[in-house]
C-alpha cells in the first residue's frame, strides 16, 4: 500500500470483520468461477443487524462464457440472492459479481458510472482474497473510489466549509444519478456513523490530489481554480445524465438474470407485509411472468385480511 489514503482505506479493508460474514462469503466461493476477492460492505456492516441482507461483491478473474458473459462485459454486474444455514440461522446474501478489472476501472472514475466509487467511498472489509497480491490491488482499488468520489465532492460542495458538507453534496448527486430509491436525510446517517472518518479521508484525498488549499479547524477549502471547478462540474453533469438510463438498463438486465430473484422478492414480501409466497418450481424460474399472478393473490389475500380486521 502507497500513500496517506491507501493507508486509511487498507486499515479498514484488512480489520477483522464479523465472523458470520466472513463464514458466509468462504461458502459462497464455490458458487462463483474463479473469484479472486469477496467484499462486504453496506448497512449491515456499520450495524450488524444479521436479520437483514449482507451486502457483499465478488470480484473474480474472468466473466462468464456465452451470452450472459457479453452482458457481464456491457452491464456488469451480475447480481444473484443466496440463503444459507450458519450455526442454526438462516444468513441471507445479495452478491453482486464483476471482474477485478472491471471493478479497478470503475473506481478510477473514467467512465460514466458512479455506483462503484460511490459505494466504496463508505466502509466495507475484504473478508476473502485469493492471494496478498490481489488484496493489495483491491486496497489500491478502494483508494481509488475514495480519490474520485473526493475530486467530484470538491467541485459539487461548498468553496469552503466542513468535510461534511462535500460529502453530503456527493452523496446527493449520486443518488439523484443512481436513480436510488433513499429516505430524505440518507447521507446524514452515513457520515453521522464516523464523522471523524470521513474528515480523516476527504483531507488525504486532497493532499495527495494536490486539491487541499485550507485546513483550519473543521473547515478545509479545496484549490480549484474556476476553469477546473467547471471542468469537474462538466463531467458530473454528464454522469448525472446519463446514470438513470444506465440504471434502467440495468434494471431489465437484472430482471432476466438476477439469479434468485424470486426468494429474495418472497423474503422482502413477507418481511413488510407479513404474508408468505409459496415459492413454485415454475416461480423461481421465472419470477418476471409470475410476479403479476403473485401481485394479484397478495392484494386479495391483503384485502379478505382487512375485511376481517374491520369485521366485514
Amino acid at each position: 500500500m502507497s500513500g496517506a489514503v491507501a493507508s486509511l482505506v487498507g486499515e479498514e479493508l484488512l480489520a477483522p470483520a464479523p465472523p458470520q460474514a466472513v463464514a458466509l462469503a468462504t461458502r459462497l466461493l464455490d458458487r462463483f468461477e474463479a473469484p479472486l476477492a469477496v467484499l462486504f460492505y453496506g448497512s449491515i456492516l456499520r450495524t450488524g443487524d444479521l436479520d437483514g441482507v449482507l451486502d457483499f461483491y465478488v470480484l473474480t478473474e474472468g466473466v462468464r462464457p456465452g451470452l450472459r458473459g457479453l452482458a457481464t462485459r456491457l452491464l456488469w454486474p451480475d447480481v444473484s440472492y443466496h440463503e444459507l444455514e450458519l450455526d442454526g440461522q438462516v444468513l441471507r446474501a445479495k452478491v453482486a459479481t464483476m471482474t477485478l478489472a472491471q471493478f479497478q476501472a470503475a473506481t478510477r472514475g473514467r467512465g460514466i458510472d458512479t455506483t462503484i466509487w460511490a459505494r466504496f467511498v463508505q466502509p466495507a472489509g475484504l473478508v476473502w482474497s485469493a492471494s496478498p497480491a490481489v488484496a493489495g490491488q483491491v486496497v489500491e482499488a478502494v483508494a481509488d473510489a475514495a480519490r474520485t468520489a473526493a475530486r467530484f465532492a470538491a467541485a459539487l460542495g461548498p468553496s469552503e466549509g466542513p468535510p461534511a458538507a462535500y460529502w453530503s453534496a456527493l452523496f446527493q448527486e449520486t443518488y439523484a444519478a443512481e436513480f436510488r430509491v433513499e429516505k430524505g436525510g440518507r447521507e446524514r446517517s452515513i457520515l453521522a456513523f464516523d464523522v471523524a472518518r470521513y474528515y480523516r479521508l476527504l483531507v488525504a484525498c486532497w493532499r495527495e490530489d494536490g486539491l487541499l488549499d485550507l485546513e483550519a479547524g473543521d473547515s478545509v477549502r479545496p484549490a480549484l481554480d474556476p476553469a477546473e471547478r467547471r471542468r469537474i462540474q462538466a463531467a458530473w453533469r454528464l454522469r448525472r445524465r446519463m446514470g438513470r438510463p444506465l440504471n434502467y438498463a440495468r434494471l431489465v438486465k437484472a430482471a432476466f438474470t438476477f439469479d434468485g430473484a424470486a426468494r429474495y422478492a418472497a423474503w422482502k414480501i413477507e418481511r413488510h407485509t407479513g404474508m408468505a409466497v409459496a415459492l413454485t418450481p415454475w416461480r423461481e424460474r421465472h419470477p418476471v411472468l409470475a410476479a403479476p399472478g403473485v401481485l394479484w393473490r397478495l392484494w386479495r389475500q391483503r384485502q379478505a385480511r382487512d375485511g376481517v380486521k374491520k369485521g366485514v
